[in-house]
């Protein structure tokens, strides 16, 4: 019997992380799941994962990580999803430039710092996936979220690029570009408004209340919001099929999105985006 195809998967506290981890473990990939706070590691490791703790911010643990997956594995990477991540909101305006940047640190330059540390070990192979958990945000922006839009539209040009000059490798790059997910992203984004942005003293302060509202489960729910599997669908075509696609939309809203982006004059698609709750 052959070994099996071994993942490394970013992000696997909770939500499309974890339920991708433990899904592909069940199937029979040898999944090694990331995690920020080493109190996560438990839970996983209970279902049978080995789990490390890894921080985008932070370039010494994505060094561990890599020499120890390839260490336990013999050099042995066959797949990367890159799916760890936060969305800052706040006003264009309201972002302090240290805001963006963490931003960036988290949700792109780590993301890149480790794909282009697995490159090398599919390459020995001649093949590898790699998949980018995007956003529909990466396509089409939306009003208080320009720090998340701004690093997931750099994830959409990185992983693109990056798949045209692997053609021919054997390595193929795909993004997932999910609308409204149930995870705890709302949860986090709450807690990165409430710590970085001035809400009180900004011109934007009653939209603000008004978003707060939505974060804090208080407002109308998004009757069309998904649960993790609906990610997992599309990963395991991006991980299985001979020649996987470059983008994978992923609910109604998202497709709905690019569709009319691609139908609208530019204008009248913004002035309909800035209504859009």
């Amino acid at each position: 019997m052959s070994d099996p195809r071994t993942i490394i998967i970013t992000g696997c506290s909770s939500g499309i992380g974890a339920y991708c981890a433990r899904a592909l473990n069940k199937d029979g990939w040898r999944v090694f799941a990331t995690v920020r706070k080493p109190e996560d590691v438990a839970a996983l490791e209970a279902d049978g994962i080995e789990t490390l703790v890894m921080d985008y911010t932070k370039q010494e643990t994505i060094d561990a990580l890599v020499a120890e997956v390839s260490q336990r594995t013999g050099g042995r990477i066959d797949a990367l999803f890159n799916n760890g991540a936060y969305g800052q909101p706040g006003a264009v305006e309201d972002l302090p430039t240290d805001v963006l940047r963490l931003q960036f640190e988290t949700n792109v330059f780590g993301w890149h710092e480790l794909t282009r540390q697995v490159i090398p070990f599919m390459r020995a192979r001649g093949k590898g996936r790699i998949v980018q958990c995007s956003s529909i945000l990466g396509l089409v922006p939306y009003r208080y979220r320009g720090a998340y839009n701004a690093s997931k539209h750099a994830i959409e040009g990185l992983g693109v690029t990056l798949r045209m000059e692997l053609d021919g490798s054997g390595i193929f790059v795909s993004l997932i570009e999910p609308g409204p997910i149930t995870t705890r992203f709302t949860a986090n984004a709450l807690a990165a408004i409430e710590a970085h942005i001035d809400v009180e003293n900004s011109a934007h302060a009653r939209e603000y209340k008004r978003q707060l509202a939505r974060l804090d489960g208080s407002g109308p729910i998004n009757k069309h919001k998904l649960g993790p599997e609906a990610v997992h669908e599309v990963l395991l075509h991006a991980l299985n099929a001979p020649r996987p696609r470059p983008h994978y939309l992923v609910t109604k809203p998202a497709k709905q999105g690019v569709l009319l982006k691609r139908l609208l004059p530019a204008d009248l698609f913004y002035r309909l985006l800035r209504k859009t709750d």
